[in-house]
This record gives C-alpha cells, structure tokens and sequence, in this order.
C-alpha cells in the first residue's frame, strides 16, 4: 500500500510499548528493595520513589506516543469510515481513555510508594484509575462486540478479548491473592491497554487492510 504519514505514526504505538516495557523492566534497578511482585507498577513513578528518574527517562517515549498513535487511530478509522459506526465508537472510546491516562496521571501522581491512600492527590490517583479502567472496558467490550458481528474486524475483537481478559485477571486477581503477589495480577491490568495500543498502532500502520469502509 502507498503508506501516508497518519499511518507511519501507528508505529509509534509500537514505540509506546515497546518504551513501557523498558520503564517496567529496568527502572526496578534504581529501586532498592522493589519487589516486583508485590508492588504496584506505580510504585516506580511514584513521587518519592528513588526509580522515579530513570522511570522518566525510560518511559518518555510511552506516554506521548500512546496518545499520539490512539489519536491517530482515531482520526483515521472516522475519516475513512472503517467497518461500523460501533466499531469506531469503540476506537474512539479507546483513544479518550489514553487521554484520561496520560493527563490524569501528570497531574495527580502517587505522592509516595505504597499501597496506602490519604491525601487528596492519592485519592484523585485512584479516581483517574477508575475513569481509565471504566472507558477501557467499555471500549473493550464495544470492540469485541463489532468482531462477533464483522467478521472482517474479528481479529480486532479477538485482541480486544484478550486485552479484556487480562484487566479482568489483574482486577479479579488483586483482590484474590495474597499481598506478596500483588504485582504479579497487577501486571495483567497494566499491559493489556498498552498491548491493544500497540496492536492498534499496527493495524493503523498496515492501514487496517481487509476491513470495508462504510459510505459516508
């Protein structure tokens, strides 16, 4: 295909991950005594945290290219009408959802390492959390709802199942098992929108091929 530059910038969805997972696997080293599986992702970033500059650093390419490739995504899937009206409510929904992500966090993040909650800052944290996790989930579930009905958008639903069952694990998880593993199921949570950006980034790139588009 004659690639135009809207879908060159999916790849910084691939970016994004790709950025995270480097801040997840290595901003630990400037943390002593961080137990990986016990503790929170946040933890890492936390205003306090000793891994909280080698977390900027590794991580500055996560969160705008996160927003930069949904966004993207967004304006593409609307301008070229992909699939369903439902479909792109859900890529839409999606694309917010990073929005909320990256702003809410900027603007309130933990004001320490931990799991205890007491100030207003910290509890606007957990507020953000709910939004993101709240219009992941619906974007979600819109999403796997269009792949059972378009076959043509069914390997989007599937990914978008996977990237459901993975937040249902890491919110299920947390409060199944014990304290030690908090980290662990917690994971689950966390990589699941990074992933389905990436995956999404990608099908922009690729320019969602096989997919009709709706008449305007």
């Amino acid at each position: 295909m004659n690639r135009k530059l809207i879908n060159w910038i999916g790849l910084t969805g691939v970016i994004a991950f790709l950025s995270y997972t480097a801040a997840v696997l290595f901003s630990p080293l400037a943390y002593p005594g961080y137990n990986w599986m016990a503790q929170a992702v946040s933890d890492l970033s936390a205003e306090m945290a000793p891994s909280r500059t080698l977390w900027n650093q590794l991580a500055a390419l996560y969160g705008k290219c996160s927003i930069l490739s949904a966004t993207c995504v967004s304006i593409f899937v609307q301008d070229t009408k992909v699939s369903t009206r439902l479909f792109r409510i859900g890529i839409h929904l999606f694309s917010t959802m990073n929005w909320v992500s990256s702003i809410g966090y900027s603007m309130f993040p933990l004001a320490d390492s931990g799991m205890e909650i007491a100030s207003l800052q910290e509890v606007m944290h957990v507020i953000v959390t709910a939004l993101v996790v709240l219009l992941s989930i619906v974007s979600l579930i819109l999403l796997i709802i269009a792949g059972c009905r378009n076959p043509e958008v069914r390997h989007i639903g599937i990914v978008a199942a996977l990237a459901f069952f993975m937040m249902l694990v890491g919110a299920v998880g947390q409060g199944l098992v014990s304290h030690a593993y908090f980290g662990v199921v917690e994971r689950f949570s966390v990589f699941s929108a990074v992933g389905f950006n990436a995956v999404l980034g990608w099908q922009l790139f690729r320019g969602f091929p096989g997919i009709s588009r709706e008449e305007a």
